[in-house]
């Protein structure tokens, strides 16, 4: 082994909502690349994050459970902490927990918008800016990288609120890639249409169209448009944090079939 091989550690990441879905493919997939992972969701799914877990370790990779509420700073706090303190450092952030909600406006309560944007928003901003002070105390740059949507591009009916709340990641994003740019740590988002994970699964989709029907009816989405696994979305997170993706921040990257366009 080189000087310069010894004088590099092995890179470690953590990614939210990494129990099943989006989270779970790109935790994956980074161990895949050579990262070690922490992999985060509520404690609930202390059972799905043990599995994941186990898969990452059996490609080679270290990994550990950190649960915690990303909408509750000290939580937070403490996932960074940890994973520091047991990985050896931190060069991603994957805030990829969110929750959705299929609802008209009229319907929509109080405690539905701050339920979503605790999670949504709170959430990535707490990650983002708790990852980015210890990125910035480390002193080799990073990675950040939040959930944003296609409905973070263009209103979606019944999903007000959810609209709003990735519409409200893509100027968090923009306004952090600014502030930290300094710190060479870049800040991007991946803007998915219709991926299929258990979010926008239904039980009535085999009488309604077939897989995410019932999501895509509920806000006047054609059936038609083009799905996805959550794989796809993974392989985009895998290139933004690679070395080479230096150039790229402040960014809202659409993977979506072509639903919309910039």
């Amino acid at each position: 082994m080189t000087k310069q091989a010894q004088s590099s550690p092995t890179r470690v990441a953590i990614v939210t909502g990494a129990a099943q879905g989006i989270g779970k493919a790109i935790a994956l997939r980074l161990a895949d690349d050579g990262l070690d992972i922490a992999v985060n969701d509520i404690s609930t799914k202390a059972d799905q994050l043990a599995s994941v877990v186990q898969q990452i370790q059996h490609k080679g990779r270290r990994a550990i459970i950190i649960p915690g509420d990303v909408s509750h700073e000290p939580d937070v706090i403490m996932m960074v902490k940890k994973t520091v303190s047991e990985l050896g450092g931190l060069d991603v952030m994957v805030a990829n927990a969110g929750v959705t909600m299929f609802k008209p406006m009229f319907d929509t309560t109080v405690e539905d918008f701050e339920r979503i944007m605790a999670v949504n928003v709170q959430g990535v901003m707490l990650c983002f800016k708790h990852a980015a002070q210890e990125m910035a105390k480390q002193g080799r740059g990073g990675r950040l990288i939040g959930a944003c949507s296609g409905s973070g591009k263009k209103g979606i009916q019944n999903m007000a609120v959810y609209s709003a709340s990735k519409f409200a990641v893509r100027g968090l994003t923009q306004s952090c890639a600014a502030e930290w740019a300094k710190y060479k740590i870049t800040v991007n988002n991946y803007a998915p249409g219709g991926i299929l994970t258990p979010m926008i699964l239904h039980p009535d989709d085999d009488i309604n169209g077939g897989p995410a029907s019932t999501a895509k009816k509920m806000a006047g989405l054609p059936l038609d448009i083009p799905d996805a696994e959550p794989e796809i979305v993974a392989g985009l997170v895998s290139y933004l944090v690679k070395p080479e993706a230096y150039h790229i921040t402040g960014q809202s990257i659409n993977i979506d079939g072509g639903m919309f366009y910039d």
